[in-house]
């Protein structure tokens, strides 16, 4: 949550006039609605597939590439050898693509957007595209407050005044 982010700042004494964080906008916000489905997500497999050899040499990717070789361990699968991704690491259809919060991500380009989301304030968590604007983005904050759905980049691209 951002209050850790600005309370380690201010431990470390990082944290003055010249960079305030955000407040804490009261009202609308607070009210939020939660998932409907409280399902546990859990993942089959947290840690990447590293491309074989890719420790071994600095200029190698360790993004996953097959193997392709004739002799190769890794595509014969030979016991003790790099791990291949395959549909089996899966995770559980009904919890895919979502977001730890539960719900699943919707891009918002206009305030004209978030209209779709009406009825599914409950399913899909607003976030703001990056190429959005302040003037639109605050827009889009006010127009989610009054729908109740939750927006993930709430605090992007947002000053607040001192004093003001």
């Amino acid at each position: 949550p951002f209050w850790l982010k600005a309370r380690t700042l201010l431990a470390a004494g990082r944290l003055d006039r010249h960079h305030p964080l955000p407040k804490r906008q009261e009202g609308p916000a607070d009210e939020m609605a939660a998932p409907a489905d409280k399902r546990k997500i859990m993942k089959k497999r947290i840690k990447k597939f590293p491309r074989f050899q890719a420790d071994r040499f600095k200029r190698m990717n360790p993004a996953w590439r097959k193997p392709r070789g004739i002799d190769g361990r890794v595509r014969r699968k030979f016991k003790g050898s790099t791990l291949m991704p395959n549909i089996g690491y899966g995770s559980d259809k009904r919890t895919r693509f979502r977001l730890k919060s539960g719900f699943y991500k919707f891009l918002v380009n206009r305030p004209a957007d978030l209209e779709m989301l009406l009825m599914h304030n409950e399913k899909y968590a607003v976030e703001i595209a990056h190429n959005v604007g302040a003037k639109k983005r605050k827009e889009i904050i006010e127009r989610a407050d009054q729908l109740r759905l939750t927006v993930t980049n709430r605090f992007a691209r947002l000053r607040t005044e001192e004093g003001a």
